[in-house]
């Protein structure tokens, strides 16, 4: 297994050779100026602005099995991850693009937009959702493993885990094999989850509460 370059923190690498695969409801995304949320790039920490509305399928799969969407109650600090847990980011997100292959929730599911852990197949958002199960399964805090949802090189809706940490937010995806800094990837940030509550997202920036409300598939409420 390839060693995290954890003095650096910058791990760069190329594009898998599987295309990425996004649910419908991922992919429905206004595009935003390109000025938007610049001013922040250069920071190790994301910046938020304020509630937005979570996607529904992110809604039923916390509806479906709660305790993948529960609180570790009070956890507010950021996560000071040591080499080895550092790591272990890397580990598994290698591990989960390997095992799992990449299929659209219509051709495993039959459904437009299914978030769930993947067996064998799965897209962007199932990627996701397993490497934040392994994650916290190997003792990370839920507060510290945030399902991101971003616009992607090409301008098309995605969805990836973020690892919010002392030593910056770092990005578990599986359309590239090493884990680099958010401010080192390609992709506008649209919405997140909430550190302080898995079940509640926010905005990434100023212009995003439009955005999060055609990624959800509707208007029927906003985060708390």
């Amino acid at each position: 297994m390839q060693r995290v370059n954890v003095s650096a923190f910058v791990l760069i690498g190329g594009m898998l050779a599987s295309t990425a695969v996004c649910a419908q409801g991922v992919s429905n995304i206004q595009k935003p100026d390109q000025a938007d949320g610049v001013e922040t790039r250069g920071a190790a920490f994301m910046r938020i602005f304020g509630p937005a509305q979570p996607p529904h399928g992110f809604v039923r799969f916390c509806e479906a099995n709660p305790q993948e969407c529960a609180s570790d109650h009070g956890q507010e600090s950021r996560f000071d991850a040591s080499a080895e847990r550092l790591k272990e980011l890397d580990e598994v997100n290698r591990t989960v693009n390997t095992e799992i292959a990449p299929a659209t929730d219509l051709e495993v599911y039959g459904v437009n937009e299914y978030w769930t852990l993947p067996r064998t197949r799965g897209d962007c958002e199932d990627y996701a959702l397993l490497k934040r199960h392994d994650l916290i399964e190997k003792g990370w805090p839920v507060s510290s493993l945030l399902m991101t949802v971003v616009r992607d090189e090409k301008g098309e809706g995605h969805a990836v885990l973020t690892a919010r940490t002392v030593q910056g937010d770092f990005i578990l995806d599986n359309k590239i094999e090493e884990v680099r800094p958010w401010n080192k990837t390609p992709y506008q940030f649209v919405m997140r989850q909430s550190y302080l509550n898995p079940k509640v997202w926010v905005a990434l920036d100023t212009r995003q509460g439009p955005l999060a409300t055609a990624l959800s598939g509707g208007d029927r409420r906003n985060a708390e």
